[in-house]
């Protein structure tokens, strides 16, 4: 059966879910299909987000020292990768990842740290820095800091933060493959009490760890019922010393189906191309920004990634446009892209950041 994207496309708009046999034809669909099953899912972007991309830039600013086993990370207690591992980075490189964040055209400026969960010092240490930030620089805050309760949820907000991340990873069913020290529902419950607060969510997950296709069907329709903001779609980029080093299940033409099926899903979220795209999408990157509207540059955590001037050219080459935090309509319309910074972006924040591959 020839499969009509155009078909899925209007289904999405309309705000109906794909039959379970469409969800499954997105993912298994021939690679002579992928350029019109593109074309459905930019019809989607389009009318949410027109051809506007946010970029975003992460510090880790907490490496390493974590307790839970998660098969994925190089931070994690049963990895041993070689990695940069510290305590909270000082105030001063924070925020001045900040300030090169918002030079090189960021949206948004991810403060990640390592650990199960921040303890009430952490939170309050991050709060003040987030305090800093916003009254120095106009970019929005996300941080990422384990699991949270709705106390600790709303220092962050009251500081000035304005989204949480914290991802699913993969679906209920695969979870016990990948992590073993909490559950899928300790995450989901972290995202609730981020949206109790009336912070907006960041949650997403990670393609190529052995699951299914019913597993990233399941995990897509997951946080279309959690009704998040943003979906991070991270590819595994497998990293020597961790428990998953040796998969390499990924090809270009399969992320970008993956990521057609979460816009066709949520079709008015954020969608973001996250850790791993440069590994895994390679010289497709580009088509990339067709499902999605959002991806990282200068890295991951302790992965490098694409650079600022190498990401602001593929979006100029594509005719899109990079939508700054704060800036009117006019003013996007009005300013170059950001080709001579002021800043060593190169390494924006610090010779101890080790910037990597899922947030």
């Amino acid at each position: 059966m020839k499969m009509d994207y155009t078909k899925l496309a209007e289904t999405a708009l309309e705000g109906r879910l794909l039959t379970p046999e469409e969800m499954h034809a997105v993912l298994t669909a021939p690679d002579h299909d992928l350029l019109p099953m593109l074309q459905a899912a930019f019809q989607v972007r389009e009318h949410y987000f027109g051809r506007r991309v946010h970029l975003h830039v992460l510090i880790n600013a907490k490496s390493g020292l974590c307790p839970e086993d998660c098969a994925y990370c190089s931070q994690s207690a049963v990895s041993s990768a070689a990695i940069h591992k510290y305590p909270l980075l000082p105030r001063e490189q924070i925020v001045d990842g900040a300030v090169a964040a918002k030079a090189g055209g960021a949206f948004r400026y991810c403060i990640v740290t390592s650990g199960r969960a921040p303890t009430d010092r952490e939170v309050e240490t991050v709060a003040e820095v987030v305090r800093e930030i916003k009254q120095t620089v106009d970019i929005d805050i996300c941080c990422c800091m384990g699991l949270l309760n709705e106390e600790k949820a709303k220092i962050l907000k009251a500081a000035g933060v304005g989204r949480i991340n914290h991802n699913l990873n993969t679906s209920q069913r695969h979870h016990p493959e990948i992590c073993s020290t909490h559950t899928y529902d300790n995450r989901v419950e972290t995202v609730r009490n981020v949206q109790q607060t009336g912070l907006s969510t960041c949650c997403g997950g990670i393609i190529g760890m052995g699951e299914k296709a019913q597993d990233v069907i399941d995990l897509a329709l997951a946080l279309r019922e959690l009704g998040v903001d943003s979906i991070p779609v991270n590819f595994l980029h497998p990293i020597h010393g961790t428990p998953l080093e040796g998969r390499d299940d990924l090809h270009p033409r399969y992320c970008l189906k993956v990521l057609c099926l979460f816009r066709f899903l949520n079709p008015d979220r954020e969608i973001r191309v996250a850790g791993g795209r440069e590994r895994n999408l390679r010289s497709l990157q580009p088509l990339a920004l067709y499902p999605a509207n959002s991806i990282f540059m200068e890295g991951y955590l302790t992965t490098g990634g694409q650079g600022v001037s190498e990401t602001h050219r593929m979006i100029e080459d594509l005719g899109f446009e990079i939508e700054a935090y704060g800036e009117s309509a006019e003013a996007r319309h009005a300013a170059p892209l950001r080709q001579a910074l002021m800043v060593d972006m190169d390494n924006p924040c610090g010779p101890t950041t080790n910037p990597t591959t899922s947030l």
